[in-house]
């Protein structure tokens, strides 16, 4: 019975932390994703006086303010349950799982909030070189935050730099903790997702200013700087970054590796998987189409390279096969999507034809939400293969949630934070929408946010 109570708890506790991580993350993935762009529009608004650049700056500046503060909103609850639902991880690990958060919070969160207020109601009041600074300073402080995030959520992936004594961990070489194993194609696969979801958010919203003939110079600018970085960073995110991120998981992960990729038998030479639909028990693919080799050369670099697979662990060793295999191929169908839209819109631009495609500018508005998907896709393959693991090879998940904690109080939570957070998302996206359909103002009629 009380092992059943314990489960119990643990499933809600799981499932509370995805709900709220999951919404906290559509802001995350904006935020970020937008600010690199928007510090793109403020140099140019800078450096050629354009009023169109700088009311561009003007107009997705105040979005991104308001992305980010319902970020950091959503961002607060996530560290609370560390202590309530996960009170045994964080007293097992909390020594170094906490030290690139507190890092995060003392240093970059600053830095971004010093500035934020600069950029928010400096417009007008400083000198344009030091407008200019404060957002590259937001832009870098986001960027840092993503980092120290990255670095205690790689180190739980891929641990090192540390001892067991006394049944806890002791942190012993603090540089192994930032430069895990898995911390680089980790951030570089990270950050670059969401730059392509800010970049297919501003060209959405600039091709819907444009049909609706709205500052219809501005907009073409916008776009135009959208499709391209949006091709640029949709390119980068197949090769180098998701292939880094791929043979990563394959040289430290084998059992993540062997659920996305659906290898049932440990075998030299591995197909690579185009199509399959999962079945859990047993682990195995229906109506499959792979490609002999290709798996192999991907993961090592040789197609006679072996490939780890079922067959080699216990099944309570092993994640849920079906999330993780689908998550993560339909993670990779839309960044092979997101590159071809791209790809066509620089075409087009080229070609000087994309605003006579009235249906393409169509296509880009109503794709708006697909990155984000893809990013939530990314992180339920990269958090559920990592089960039965809450720190990989170390501890276990079950041996994490707080035993003090019964499952009424747990469901309770749960059902209160849904609540919060689907009221928070709604008024979120209804303060958006309002904001993109009034447009940008003309600048004498905004002389800040």
């Amino acid at each position: 019975m009380q092992n059943d109570t314990i489960m119990n708890a643990l499933f809600l506790s799981r499932l509370q932390f995805a709900i709220t991580i999951a919404v906290h993350f559509i802001f995350v993935t904006l935020s970020l994703g937008m600010v690199w762009l928007l510090f793109i529009v403020e140099t140019l608004a800078w450096r050629k006086k354009d009023p169109n650049w700088e009311k561009a700056g003007r107009f997705f500046g105040k979005i991104f303010v308001t992305t980010f503060v319902f970020g950091v909103v959503t961002g607060l609850v996530m560290e609370f349950q560390f202590g309530t639902n996960w009170a045994a991880f964080s007293d097992f690990s909390g020594e170094i799982f906490g030290t690139p958060l507190a890092a995060e919070g003392m240093f970059t969160f600053f830095l971004e909030s010093v500035f934020i207020g600069i950029y928010i109601f400096g417009r007008n009041k400083v000198s344009r070189g030091v407008h200019w600074f404060s957002i590259l300073m937001v832009t870098l402080g986001a960027t840092f935050s993503a980092f120290w995030i990255l670095v205690a959520n790689s180190w739980m992936h891929t641990p090192d730099g540390y001892i067991i004594q006394q049944g806890k961990i002791i942190l012993n070489d603090f540089s192994k903790v930032v430069f895990s194993k898995s911390i680089w194609p980790r951030f570089f696969h990270t950050v670059d997702g969401v730059l392509i979801a800010g970049a297919i958010f501003m060209a959405g919203v600039s091709a819907y200013l444009y049909l609706k003939n709205k500052e219809v110079e501005l907009a073409k600018k916008t776009l135009k700087l959208a499709i391209i970085f949006g091709f640029i960073t949709s390119m980068l995110e197949l090769y180098p970054f998701g292939d880094m991120s791929a043979r990563q998981v394959a040289a430290t992960q084998p059992t993540k590796f062997a659920s996305i990729e659906s290898v049932e038998k440990t075998q030299k030479g591995a197909p690579l998987v185009l199509f399959g639909i999962p079945v859990e028990k047993p682990r195995h693919l229906i109506k499959e189409v792979r490609i002999p080799y290709v798996l192999s050369w991907l993961a090592f670099r040789d197609i006679n390279a072996e490939i780890k697979g079922f067959d080699q662990y216990d099944s309570s060793e092993l994640p849920p096969f079906t999330l993780t295999f689908t998550s993560f191929h339909l993670m990779v169908a839309l960044g092979l999507f997101f590159i071809a839209i791209n790809g066509f819109g620089t075409l087009l631009l080229f070609k000087d034809r994309i605003f006579k495609k009235r249906w393409f500018l169509l296509i880009l508005v109503i794709i708006i939400p697909l990155p984000v998907i893809a990013c939530q896709l990314g992180w339920i393959t990269t958090e559920v293969g990592r089960q039965p693991w809450i720190v990989y090879g170390v501890l276990k998940t079950a041996d994490a949630v707080s035993v003090n904690v019964n499952t009424g109080e747990v469901l309770i939570s749960i059902i209160l934070f849904s609540i919060l957070y689907f009221i928070i998302t709604a008024f979120y996206i209804y303060l958006i929408v309002t904001d993109i359909k009034r447009g940008p103002q003309p600048l004498k009629e905004e002389p800040g946010y």
